[in-house]
């Protein structure tokens, strides 16, 4: 949005220096705005720098129909949101930035050297050049209206700080990885206030089952290549994901689980248990199978007639023996059927703490279209503080930035439909003091 001389002089303030707010502080403070940040943690982009330390995924190449079906049951809401600023439109940004991208064979997008580092640097020297003041070691602890206005209440190194803003957008994110300053902890306060809030719960995490003591000392950190997974009736609509994951001490774990941990976890609320159906060898079919383990094995065992028939062995072979009754590993065709879908049923999800990202939080019937509380008019949530939910791919990150210059958009609008509203000069003013 370009500059407006009614928010010329305005304080909003932004909670949470993460990429949801640092998209909110860059559309408000080019537009005029006089944007003051704060983030609980030492340094604002603290878990945009470690997602990023193996390799920065901001976003995906794939078609934007096919990206936007990523959120689930939130497409509908999210979509007008990606649509206005989507993967193409953050690959510009980020060039814009001085950071080129590049799609990498799995049709992810990453930056150029892959790390997040030069671009999080160029992105706050920006944001300081457009008069953006960030204050960390700031933690937020509530707000109250006042005139003109909000005045949000924060802790300190130094002691308690107040600050007054014309308008209030709150980017904290979820509940996963608390240590970086997502840890939930503004929930309370917003349901007090009124604001419908979904409970957060883990996404993108690993799940618990029970291995036998000899697998698991034999196995754990062990990672299942090439496998396909669904759940429920995945495989017959098509939609069933190759890839890889990880046994674990309690379970699986692993890009192919978190891929599909949104619908398991589902399952889990409903149920009380999940499944997931791991086909083994998704290059043979189940028929192949058979007739290769039909084959006479002589005075070999079972395990080594897998591993000479078939080539399944290792952990995939260990898998499916922990998987069988003695009846089922008898019988070729049903050892062949369970090759093909072989379940794992999942008693619990991982601690939220152990999640890379959060379901749950603001539900979006408690915000108008611009991301604004209804009952509190002025204050506006972006980022995973919403209550939406996506796989690891980029999604996240895109799904983020948008909803923040969304939220900071919203700002705009509202401050300038409030300063053309009849008797409303008086407030606008009033605010104008208040902004430093």
């Amino acid at each position: 949005m370009s500059p407006d001389p009614i928010a010329d002089g305005l304080t909003v303030a932004v909670i949470g220096g993460g990429p949801a707010g640092l998209s909110a502080a860059e559309v408000m403070s080019r537009a005029g705005l006089k944007v003051k940040v704060f983030d609980a943690m030492p340094s604002p982009g603290r878990k945009f720098l470690l997602a990023g330390k193996g390799g920065l995924n901001m976003t995906h190449s794939e078609p934007l129909t096919t990206f936007l079906a990523r959120y689930g049951d939130r497409q509908i809401l999210l979509e007008p949101y990606i649509r206005a600023f989507g993967p193409d439109a953050l690959r510009a940004w980020a060039r814009d930035l001085g950071v080129e991208t590049f799609v990498g064979t799995s049709g992810r997008v990453f930056p150029a050297g892959m790390k997040a580092a030069p671009l999080l640097r160029s992105w706050l020297q920006r944001l300081r050049a457009q008069g953006v003041q960030l204050h960390v070691r700031h933690r937020w602890q509530g707000f109250q209206a006042a005139p003109g206005g909000w005045k949000v209440e924060l802790t300190t190194p130094d002691g308690p700080h107040s600050q007054h803003c014309a308008a209030l957008v709150l980017a904290m994110g979820g509940g996963s990885w608390a240590r970086l300053g997502s840890d939930g902890a503004w929930m309370p306060t917003l349901q007090a206030a009124g604001v419908s809030v979904a409970p957060l719960l883990p996404s993108n995490c690993g799940f618990d089952t029970t291995w036998s003591t000899h697998f698991r000392e034999r196995f754990a950190g062990a990672a299942i290549k090439n496998v396909a997974a669904w759940y429920g009736d995945e495989k017959e609509t098509g939609s069933a994901r190759r890839g890889e994951c990880l046994i674990s001490d309690t379970g699986l774990e692993g890009g192919l689980i978190y891929a599909l941990s949104g619908g398991l976890r589902q399952q889990w609320l409903r149920e009380g248990r999940a499944t997931v159906w791991l086909d083994l060898m998704p290059e043979r079919t189940a028929s192949w199978l058979a007739d290769q383990i039909a084959k006479g094995r002589g005075a070999r065992s079972m395990a080594s007639h897998l591993q000479n028939q078939i080539g399944l062995k290792g952990v995939k072979a260990g898998l499916l023996r922990e998987a069988c009754s003695a009846e089922i590993y008898a019988d070729p065709r049903a050892l062949a059927a369970r090759i093909k879908a072989l379940p794992v049923v999942f008693h619990a999800m991982r601690p939220i703490d152990e999640a890379i990202s959060t379901a749950g939080g603001v539900r979006f019937e408690a915000l108008d279209e611009h991301l604004m509380v209804k009952n509190m008019p002025g204050i506006f949530c972006a980022g995973e503080m919403l209550d939406w939910d996506a796989p690891t791919g980029g999604y996240l990150l895109t799904a983020c930035m948008a909803t923040g210059r969304a939220a900071g958009d919203g700002v705009l609008d509202w401050l300038a439909s409030v300063a053309q509203a009849p008797g409303s000069a008086d407030d606008t003013m009033s605010a104008r003091l208040l902004s430093g």
